[in-house]
């Protein structure tokens, strides 16, 4: 047995309120929509993750999600173009990674993350 894919379910009243987050600002593509659910994903390879932790590092809040880009400046730059607050960094980390942190439309903390 192996687990093919690890899927973060938000529920919300309003699936729309995704798109310009998720769909426009960080690429995704729509995968499913039933109407009642709306999946994005992506074509790239990733790898499967699940984290469990007593907070975000720094003393900062434990993110809901963390997601990993290829260049979190450009992200940061469309978060912000978008209207999206900013509520931590963007920071190195002592850990090797380059972050900041974003609430998405239904109000969970996102970890926008590259490491370098």
């Amino acid at each position: 047995m192996k687990v093919k894919r690890i899927i973060a379910n938000i529920e919300t009243q309003d699936v729309s309120a995704a798109k310009i987050f998720y769909q426009d600002v960080l690429g995704l593509d729509i995968r499913m929509d039933h109407g009642w659910i709306i999946t994005y994903g992506s074509d790239e390879k990733m790898s499967v993750q699940i984290s469990f932790a007593t907070q975000g590092g720094s003393n900062t809040p434990t993110p809901d999600l963390s997601i990993e880009v290829d260049d979190v400046d450009e992200v940061l730059d469309r978060m912000k173009n978008a209207g999206f607050l900013i509520e931590y960094g963007p920071v190195n980390e002592t850990w090797g990674v380059r972050r900041f942190f974003v609430r998405d439309p239904f109000g969970k903390l996102v970890n926008i993350v590259t490491h370098v």
